[in-house]
């Protein structure tokens, strides 16, 4: 199969979802109104509360959400052969992802700006908000630690990618004085900006830069850990103009040219599939296809993390609500087309079935490694760029997706723990400074005090973070559900998506419930029996929700 037709079929159909399907559920579902005051508007501050615009708060809603995992999960599942991942990540962009961020946007504005955790108290109920709160604080645990190990990987792995990473940083400052205190020419910024970071993607294989083995006893690996941790607790206490949203939207447009640099190389190079459609002789020990595919692959066809940015951070700078579409919806098409290429990537990148094969030898192979390497060999044939300059060019992808969610996550765990100072009265944790430093802690305690000195720990929990994840879009659906139905609007665009989900998710947890207890690994069990416990409460105190208001719609419609 020609990677060229893989491609613009589902760029074209993720194209018709975003110009016919959002445009539907913008109007006709939420019913978005541009002339509803936004939170950005009545609670404005400088600092969260920010309105912006909408192209530069797409750039930071992309690059929030789009984090290694679209990278990833798709680079993994193609084990079970490139259809059904293709199918999910297609699919489960136009009818998951885009009504799945669009609407927790819209639901947080409609509720202050509040975190879709919080909503919960108002349209479900406090015992449901407490619960669904817990899962919401794991999955950003399980992301910060996570993506803080798989960056210090690729820098340790990729010294070239050093200069342009943090390289990059620098940049967004300069960019957000530049736009908010100079008031210059936002398309003069973008490309200087984006020139510069191109600029240092070429320098960087010429000035590679590595850590030392051991400083105060610690590995190169910690050493990156430790930096990137104190640089995310800095820059989530900055206001969002300074560094936040112009790293992100100046990433955004960086990464948007990247990816035209991948699917242009795959129009030249015209490289095949060698990967089989459906692989009937997966690796032993390979899990089954159903459910495994729909946790596997989370970012890329729908995220609950991607809820938790939604009603965390993008809310809180939305200028006027039918903004909303391009910002929510059009961000998930953004970060299916990154899947999609990593599908491409790690199918269409290799030099044969054999190699292929190889490659995959067993499940959990594949990933950012993939990625990387698969996509360096299609751009080195595609536009002719060195072999070295391509790896360096995706891998400053990756990790710039990563180092952007991490940033919003850290964000986001300091705005959940003061929403529980608020809910429970813990003066200590409104402190933005207090919450800050007890959501690195916790993300520095899992990632060594569970794994040892070399920080590894972050990905124990790992096995958990699909499931979980996915778990958290099912529930944010759910919620999103209910607030529709209280207004009398269609509920089956988000309903049909929730059940799905929720099926496909908790047979997962159980799955993995399983393998917990026969290789002893009492502390996921542990993990997964909580977040299981968690999420069916929440889902049947939403269910009974839902269901009165259904009945009460009915009742009035009879009456009628």
């Amino acid at each position: 199969m020609s990677a060229i037709v893989v491609a613009i079929v589902g760029i074209g159909a993720m194209a018709l979802g975003y110009f016919i399907y959002s445009k539907f559920i913008a109007e006709k579902v939420f019913q978005l109104d541009p002339n509803f005051r936004t939170p950005a508007h009545e609670f404005e501050d400088g600092v969260d509360f920010v309105p912006t615009n909408r192209y530069i708060l797409w750039g930071h809603h992309f690059t929030s959400v789009a984090g290694a995992a679209p990278i990833v999960g798709p680079a993994i599942a193609v084990i079970w052969g490139w259809v059904p991942a293709f199918l999910w990540v297609v699919l489960g962009t136009i009818f998951f992802a885009g009504v799945h961020d669009a609407g927790a946007i819209w639901a947080s504005v409609r509720n202050r700006a509040r975190s879709i955790g919080a909503v919960t108290g108002d349209v479900v109920g406090a015992r449901a908000r407490s619960l669904f709160m817990i899962v919401i604080f794991l999955v950003l645990l399980m992301v910060n630690a996570v993506f803080a190990v798989v960056i210090a990987g690729l820098l340790i792995q990729f010294p070239s990618s050093v200069v342009p990473v943090w390289g990059a940083i620098l940049v967004a400052l300069i960019v957000g004085q530049a736009i908010y205190r100079l008031k210059l020419n936002l398309l003069w910024v973008t490309i200087i900006g984006v020139v510069a970071l191109y600029a240092m993607v070429i320098i960087g294989p010429s000035v590679p830069i590595s850590l030392p083995e051991k400083v105060l006893g610690l590995p190169t690996n910690a050493q990156w850990i430790v930096l990137l941790f104190v640089y995310a607790a800095i820059a989530s206490m900055l206001p969002v103009w300074m560094l936040l949203q112009p790293r992100d939207y100046i990433n955004g447009i960086q990464l948007f040219i990247g990816l035209g640099i991948l699917y242009l190389s795959i129009l030249i190079a015209n490289p095949t599939v060698v990967a089989p459609a459906f692989n009937a002789n997966v690796p032993e020990g390979t899990p089954s296809l159903i459910p495994l595919l729909f946790v596997t692959i989370a970012c890329g066809a729908i995220s609950g993390f991607h809820g938790l940015v939604s009603s965390g951070t993008t809310s809180k700078q939305i200028n006027k609500e039918t903004d909303i579409r391009f910002v929510g919806y059009f961000g998930a098409i953004g970060e299916g087309m990154l899947a999609l290429a990593s599908i491409l990537a790690a199918t269409a990148g290799i030099a044969t079935l054999a190699d292929w094969q190889g490659l995959y030898s067993k499940f959990g192979a594949g990933g950012v490694g993939a990625f990387v390497n698969g996509g360096a060999a299609i751009v080195a044939n595609g536009v002719g760029l060195s072999s070295e300059i391509s790896a360096t060019l995706l891998t400053v992808m990756a990790v710039l997706f990563a180092g952007t969610t991490m940033d919003t996550g850290v964000r986001l765990q300091r705005y959940i723990l003061q929403e529980w100072g608020e809910i429970y009265n813990l003066s200590f944790l409104k402190n933005g400074m207090v919450a800050t430093l007890v959501a690195i802690g916790t993300c520095v305690a899992l990632a060594f005090g569970a794994g040892g000195l070399d920080g590894s720990g972050g990905l124990l929990i790992w096995p958990l973070f699909g499931t979980t994840n996915q778990l958290l879009a099912g529930l944010t659906l759910l919620v999103i559900t209910v607030m529709l139905a209280r207004l009398g609007r269609p509920v089956w665009y988000t309903l049909a998506p929730l059940t799905f989900l929720l099926v496909m998710t908790i047979s997962a947890l159980l799955i993995q419930l399983g393998g917990f207890y026969k290789s002893g690994n009492w502390f996921l069990l542990v993990l997964d029996l909580i977040i299981l416990a968690a999420a069916i409460l929440v889902a049947l105190e939403s269910a009974s929700t839902l269901a009165k208001q259904l009945r009460e719609k009915r009742g009035v419609e009879t009456q009628a």
